[in-house]
């Protein structure tokens, strides 16, 4: 149902929150959900980039104690 809202209908809602809350207070709420959003987005890519961090980590420990193992194995 959502899905199929276009711009006009768009704009017939934000004209009646806007008669509703003023068009000030509108506008300081578009810009909350706006900067939350940015927040949320900037969040989620350092989350991603530490993910990928331990991974590079979890793959360089896997290497140095397999290099370990082997130089164990040559010398034992």
């Amino acid at each position: 149902m959502i899905g199929t809202l276009g711009w006009q209908e768009l704009l017939i809602i934000l004209v009646i929150l806007a008669l509703l809350f003023g068009a000030t207070r509108v506008r300081d709420l578009g810009g909350a959900l706006g900067s939350g959003i940015r927040e949320f987005r900037e969040q989620a890519r350092a989350d991603d980039e530490e993910d990928e961090e331990d991974e590079d980590d979890d793959s360089e420990k896997v290497s140095a104690t397999s290099s370990d193992e082997d130089s164990k194995e040559s010398s034992g």
